[in-house]
């Protein structure tokens, strides 16, 4: 039941905090009372008459035959009522202590410990404000003295007339102590809007607070002698104005919920009893959080005619979609017969923003549990708000804990997408995979159809039972006019229902008026506005008397401009002059999956006309920025990413075959194939290949391309399923994850399929090298058009990044306003958009874009800037072989715009980053290779390894129809005859040994009618006494073995390099048989082999004579 003095990190700010070690330790020794002369009689007086007092009703329970139970349970309660007011009131001392000694403790108590400790403490973005707590100290006894007559003179009659009860009740003392709240710490975030200021308070209050209620008709005696209260107060100043006060409102909430406890007094001492004192608590922070922690809001206007609820519930900054995806390596919880036995544990998952809470549904008996579970979330602040993650055991008795995982939201908003794995804290093991999508609100429905479209397939792939939102509704109540009279003629007591679909919100009642004004607000997720309605129904607070209703269908809102109706509304079934003014706001949820986090650092300040707004838009305060001077003399003739930008690479997946899938169809009970597709999805990127008509061994020879941000976490996901006209049989899955492919760069090989009997799937996959020599591309465009695939894709020749930063001298309106500026980027019918800055000729956007690019020599760039999507203001078509002939294929200047004025220019920053594949290296060495030999050489196809010298070594079966992702020189184009064998050869430093991994062979020659029954015996020449030689087991009558088998062998690194690995696959045969036993040979110089890959390669096995 211990509670920290000090605030949590989240919301104590920069004050001073204390471990409870020092929370409870006594007052220092000079702050002791001295004992006087004469008192120590006194004291043992006191003493005896304690002891008389505790053994008299011992005597007592005795004398009249109480039962002894009895007796302990109450000395039991006594004692723990003892503890922790003791303990409420050595906190209370040690706080107060603190916060007027801070100085004088970290001098002499944390300074003794820490010698590095320094003179001063700075805090970067946080602000002390001693003058402020000097002002609050200053005028405290005079907030006590306004408190106690808003106590005496207004709570306290309205609390006597609101019961019979209760009207002998009286405030008899109120007394705010001498301690005064204390403001640790502000800071100011003024980047949002210009048109408010934010201010984040950490506020500490450990008082001497005495207020006492006495209520004589029952002897009733309570009150509080001793407050403490931590937290961070949010205060937003909003609208600045241009007259006195300057600011229209004032809005308080605390982002998170602070700390509070409280030290009773009178008859509310029982509070303080285990148990109860934590529920109090509670039940008082619960009303506390339903007034000020958010969404809630405290809204005092200053100036007439403002919107109070849209201040008290303004717009949201956005919504992020949580995938709650699964978990990995989770604590086990659960045991039986007294932990005996070990078992596992039934995790689920609670999520909270704020008030806002979910619960995921339990899975049993499972460490590594599966959710797949969404739920979307209305983001108020940021920065500010955070996601937090709890997951449990779920018990019979108490659940367990399994661990937490804390995020700030706005780590969200900057990403636009995350999806990555989080490591629990408070547990010795354990991740939880979310992926967290940030959804901006966009005031046009242009791409509510794309929206629809995305949700219709984030809802097949979901297990959650509501489909994802498309938008939201907030509604503004305003007020009522002339509603009718109840029965009698008597005013009603109206409140309003508003439904969507199955959910209802309720607004508060206002008591005996025909006019009602509520100024509430709400919000409702809207899964398809063109099918939806809003039904709003008036009635008296019985809810059984309509006072009137009206329907509006939200297609309205999407033919409204802005997607908002501001008005009133006649009410049906209810008076002829019966009407309801209420504002509603539809905003369209869109997902920017191309958007790249940005942290603009501009040369110059940016002009007082531009300035940035809400969202990382601008806006214009001034009303133009050529009427106000510019900080910067020059205009910087450079761009400013930031360091993420152009870090981006590209995953090349090209999906080869597959073997021995599961047979799902059937017909009359007699058992067919199957007809199997692939799914792959990778980086919010789905790709789906073409079905293959009742094929186990389908080939598809399909490719896919998709540009990646390097995440930790990331995978690439690939699941077969069987056509089917009704629902799709399942056929198995793997996971790649993207790490391993970037580390490797290019990978050739069978993966096994997971969840299902058999089958597996041939993929080669390579993260594409980026190179800036335009040498290349001669050579990137030969190889790209040796590829053919059944999904006519051209395999890309580069990547294009672009960063638009700003433009200038952009024309006005038609009207003679200035525009609200938009930039469209298109490449290939491939188009994207950048934000719409506020009214300014010279827009600012700081976004970064990335295109694929198939011919840079033909391709062409065109920006086109527009205002708000429709008047054209200017455009750009740049060519990309200009960008091929600027150093280092980087063009980074500004450029001139046509259909504009002569000095409109927009800044903008173009990289190509060429893609060669390995596999077009070796096409070239192997040109090489047969221009400088002899001209029957044929071009065969094998797979290079890390060190393009020994690429001709290292060989690979070809590709059905064509689809040819290797190539390598071979002098004979029979060697691949005898079959291949796949083999890794690595080098471990750390156990200065040499590791060769037998995993397969393939192809394999049959010694007999009935096949082979192959093994492989390696040996590291030179070797005399033949003390390397090792062999497989033998794997029968099959020409496919996998074998999967490790050797070790101690040399060092150089000893290593200096053997040649001869390697046989040899039949098993008898010793009298005549069967022939050697099937192939694999010699291997170790000093051509990149022995720190360990990567796993196909080999050609040479030709025997038999």
């Amino acid at each position: 039941m211990e509670k920290d003095l000090p605030m949590a990190s989240g919301d104590a700010g920069p004050s001073v905090g204390t471990d409870s070690e020092v929370a409870d330790s006594a007052l220092p020794g000079d702050m002791q009372p001295h004992s006087r002369p004469g008192e120590h009689a006194v004291s043992v007086l006191w003493s005896f008459g304690k002891c008389l007092g505790a053994l008299l009703p011992v005597y007592l329970a005795g004398y009249f035959g109480f039962s002894i139970s009895l007796v302990l349970f109450f000395l039991v309660i006594y004692m723990g009522w003892t503890h922790s007011r003791n303990g409420k009131h050595s906190r209370l001392q040690s706080a107060m202590y603190l916060l007027e000694n801070e100085q004088d403790f970290t001098t002499t108590r944390v300074f003794r410990s820490k010698r590095d400790l320094p003179s001063w403490v700075n805090f970067p973005d946080v602000e002390k404000v001693e003058w402020v707590n000097k002002i609050i100290q200053q005028a405290w006894p005079f907030i006590g003295q306004y408190l106690e007559k808003l106590l005496v003179e207004t709570i306290a009659p309205s609390i006597r007339a609101s019961s019979t009860h209760l009207q002998t009740l009286s405030f008899t003392k109120v007394d705010l102590g001498d301690k005064a709240m204390k403001v640790v710490g502000v800071k100011a975030h003024t980047e949002h809007d210009k048109r408010q200021v934010m201010l984040d308070l950490y506020i500490s209050f450990a008082g001497d607070v005495e207020i006492n209620v006495e209520v004589k008709k029952y002897f009733c005696k309570a009150g509080v002698k001793g407050i403490q209260l931590h937290g961070k107060l949010r205060v937003i100043l909003e609208p600045l104005i241009g007259d006195v006060p300057l600011v229209g409102a004032i809005t308080m909430f605390f982002i998170r919920r602070p700390k509070l406890d409280i030290n009773w007094t009178g008859l509310t001492n029982l509070l303080d009893i285990p148990g109860l004192n934590a529920m109090s608590d509670t039940m008082i922070m619960d009303v506390i959080a339903s007034f000020l922690v958010l969404p809630n809001r405290l809204t005092v206007p200053l100036v007439a005619d403002l919107h109070v609820a849209q201040l008290r519930s303004p717009l949201p900054r956005g919504i992020v979609r949580i995938h709650l995806l699964e978990a990995e390596n989770l604590e086990a919880k659960d045991n039986y017969i007294k932990g005996v036995l070990a078992g596992k544990s039934d995790p689920y998952a609670v999520l909270r923003v704020g008030t806002q809470t979910f619960t995921s549904h339990h899975v049993d008996n499972n460490l590594n549990p599966q959710w797949r579970e969404m739920y979307e979330v209305i983001v108020h602040e940021v920065p500010g708000q955070e996601l937090e993650v709890e997951v449990f055991d779920k018990d019979p008795d108490q659940d367990d804990f399994l661990g937490r995982v804390k995020l700030d939201l706005d780590i969200v908003r900057k990403a636009r997408l995350l999806d990555e794995w989080f490591t629990l804290k408070d547990a010795p093991s354990g991740q939880v995979h979310l992926r967290l999508e940030w959804l901006s609100l966009l005031p046009s429905a242009e791409r509510l159809s794309e929206v629809l479209r995305r949700n219709q397939n984030l809802t097949i792939s979901s297990k959650t039972a509501e489909s994802p939102s498309a938008s939201i509704l907030v509604v503004y109540l305003d007020r009522a006019q002339d509603l009718p009279m109840k029965k009698g003629n008597k005013d009603p007591s109206p409140i309003v229902q508003l439904s969507v679909q199955d959910t209802t919100r309720e607004s508060r009642t206002v008591y005996g008026t025909t006019s009602p004004v509520w100024e509430d607000a709400f919000t409702f997720f809207i899964q398809d506005p063109l099918k939806q309605d809003l039904d709003i129904q008036v009635k008296d607070d019985d809810r059984s008397l309509s006072l009137g209703s009206v329907i509006i269908p939200l297609a309205r809102l999407l033919v409204s401009a802005e997607l908002t109706m501001d008005q009133w509304f006649q009410l049906e079934n209810s008076g002829s002059a019966s009407r309801l003014y209420l504002k509603a706001v539809l905003r369209v949820l869109w997902l920017d999956e191309d958007a790249i986090p940005t942290n603009p650092v501009s040369p110059c300040p940016t002009s007082p006309g531009s300035g940035q707004g809400e969202g990382g838009t601008t806006s214009d305060i001034t009303g133009g920025s050529s009427l106000s001077p510019n900080p910067c003399l020059t205009r910087p003739q450079n761009t400013s990413p930031d360091a993420g930008f152009a870090t981006e690479g590209v995953l090349r997946i090209h999906l080869v075959e597959a073997e021995d899938l599961v047979a799902k169809d059937s017909f009359m009970g007699i058992k067919g194939k199957s007809d199997p597709y692939v799914k792959v999805r990778v980086g919010g990127v789905t790709f789906k290949s073409h079905v293959v008509k009742e094929n186990l061994n389908p080939t598809w020879n399909e490719m896919y391309e998709v540009i990646l941000t390097q995440l930790p976490g990331q995978e690439v996901q690939f699941e077969l399923f069987d056509k089917d006209f009704d629902q799709d049989d399942f056929l198995g899955r793997f996971k790649i994850n993207l790490r391993d492919l970037i580390t490797s760069q290019f990978t050739d090989q069978w993966y096994i399929l997971n969840d299902v009997k058999s089958g597996r799937v041939h993929l080669v996959m390579e993260w594409l090298p980026r190179v800036t020599d335009p040498v290349k591309l001669h050579q990137i465009m030969e190889f790209q058009s040796q590829q053919t695939y059944h999904n006519k894709t051209v395999p890309s020749a580069a990547l294009l990044f672009v960063y638009v930063e700003r433009a200038h001298g952009l024309p006005l309106k038609k009207s003679g306003k200035e525009p609200k500026v938009g930039a469209e980027l298109s490449l290939e019918g491939v188009a994207s958009r950048t934000k719409i800055c506020e009214r300014s000729t010279s827009p600012r956007w700081d976004e970064a874009f990335q295109f694929l690019v198939h011919d840079p020599r033909k391709d062409i760039l065109t920006v086109k800037l527009s205002h708000s999507w429709g008047q054209a203001l200017g455009s750009l078509a740049l060519p990309l072989r200009e960008i091929l002939a600027e150093p280092d294929l980087v063009l980074d200047r500004w450029l001139p715009l046509d259909g504009a004025l002569p000095e409109s220019e927009v800044l903008l920053r173009a990289e190509v980053k060429l893609l060669n594949p390995k596999l077009a290296e070796c096409l070239k060495e192997c040109g090489e290779a047969v221009a400088d030999g002899d001209e029957g050489v044929e071009v065969d196809s094998i797979i290079p390894s890390r060190d393009s010298d020994v690429a001709a070594n290292l060989r690979h079966r070809a590709v059905p129809s064509n689809a040819v992702w290797s190539c390598a020189c071979s002098g004979d184009s029979g060697e691949a005859e005898q079959g291949q064998v796949k083999l890794s050869v690595f080098y471990s430093a750390e156990e200065s040994r040499l590791v060769i991994t037998v995993q397969a062979c393939r192809n394999l020659t049959a010694c007999t009618k009935d096949g082979s029954d192959p093994y492989v015996s390696l040996i590291l020449l030179p070797d005399k006494n033949r003390t390397t030689k090792r062999k497989t087991g033998v794997k029968k009558k099959d020409l496919n073995p996998e074998f999967n088998e490790r050797f070790d062998f101690d040399l060092s690194l150089e000893e290593a390099t200096q053997r040649r690995l001869e390697l046989s696959v040899k039949n098993s045969v008898s010793f009298m048989s005549r069967e022939k036993e050697l099937i192939g040979k694999l010699q291997l110089d170790l000093d051509q082999v990149d022995l720190s890959s360990g990567v796993a390669q196909w080999y050609d096995l040479t030709k025997v004579a038999i």
